[in-house]
């Protein structure tokens, strides 16, 4: 392992009753050397024969994980984490997993993350995933926006309590995840049960393989074109506000015109866009530039070796709550000067 690499770590989120503390318990029996932060970890039912020391907020697991609190802001526990860690006071996990509250906002999480210049240069997101109980989720997603948005900002969505729920009642869910947030894959899991492999490798960069894995990254082919999804809709609920969507643009883009457009939409529409990201071709620039938002928060850029494949055009997907795809399209592309926009196929 690369001691000097940030450390992966993923945010697990999910409504209440979904099964995270279940689905950590299997974690912390098949993923050693994982870091588990808890925002109440007094109230969490850890299995205690994982327990094997406790000191202060910070408990020693089977395995060789580690279990702390969130106290305060994440910054400081993740900081308190890695000094320990360094220091040799807690075994030298390689991944953090954050659990977040059942009704909690996942983009503060991602905020602190991403903005804390310490915390970025000694971890990286990996990715987001979101447990939908498969018993209650669709009285969750109708009742509560909150599930909604955990849902959208998902790179995976673990579908849970999947034996105890009807048929027909099991694949209408599914059906409504994908409309929801078509890039993320959904796994099925039993009792907690699943691969370690299932919470890794969840974003643009691959561990495992060592590359960008853009085209599995973005899956623009999941998406309909902008003008293909138009604003309002048949659904039920909370789904007529949420629209998920592609914008393809065939000439190289304007950097200037770029930056302006995308800091209109997080600036005055931060609440809207609850999710994008795009491989995009920069005039000027001979390699592709990855971007990536959700609501106010934008990861740092980052640069392809190469394209993924013989297209050349910018390619932007979004999940988006009470905004016209069509906006968003015709923002794009008239402020970063393309002279004409392409549906994707």
């Amino acid at each position: 392992m690369d001691t000097d690499a940030p450390l992966p770590v993923t945010l697990l989120t999910g409504f209440l009753g979904s099964g995270k503390t279940t689905l950590l318990n299997q974690v912390v029996r098949r993923l050693p050397r994982t870091a588990i932060l808890m925002n109440e970890f007094g109230a969490v039912a850890l299995d205690h024969q994982l327990l094997q020391e406790m000191d202060g907020p910070m408990a020693l697991l089977s395995g060789g994980c580690v279990c702390c609190t969130i106290s305060g802001s994440l910054s400081p526990t993740l900081k308190n984490l890695w000094m320990a860690r360094k220091n040799g006071d807690i075994p030298a996990f390689e991944r953090a997993i954050i659990e977040t509250t059942g009704i909690a906002d996942p983009t503060a999480v991602l905020d602190n993350l991403l903005h804390d210049p310490w915390v970025r240069a000694r971890f990286r997101l990996d990715g987001v995933i979101t447990l939908v109980d498969a018993l209650f989720g669709m009285g969750q997603l109708d009742a509560h926006f909150e599930a909604v948005k955990q849902v959208a900002v998902a790179d995976r969505l673990f579908l849970t309590k999947t034996d105890l729920a009807p048929a027909d009642s099991l694949a209408a869910l599914r059906a409504r995840l994908t409309e929801l947030n078509p890039g993320a894959d959904i796994v099925t899991v039993t009792h907690g049960d699943i691969d370690p492999a299932a919470i890794r490798n969840l974003g643009l960069w691959n561990a495992d393989t060592q590359k960008l894995e853009a085209a599995r990254w973005l899956n623009p082919q999941r998406y309909r074109p902008a003008r293909a999804s138009p604003f309002g809709g048949t659904p039920a609920g909370h789904d007529t506000r949420i629209r998920a969507f592609s914008v393809v643009l065939d000439e190289a883009l304007d950097r200037f015109g770029l930056t302006a457009a995308l800091d209109m939409l997080l600036s005055f529409r931060a609440e809207n866009l609850l999710r994008f990201k795009a491989i995009v071709h920069v005039r000027d620039e001979p390699l592709p530039v990855v971007l990536h938002g959700v609501q106010h928060v934008l990861y740092p850029e980052t640069r392809l070796d190469a394209w993924p494949d013989d297209e050349r055009r910018s390619r932007f997907v979004f999940i988006v709550r009470d905004l016209d795809p069509a906006f968003v399209e015709k923002l794009l592309a008239e402020f970063a000067g393309a002279a004409a926009g392409s549906l994707a196929p």
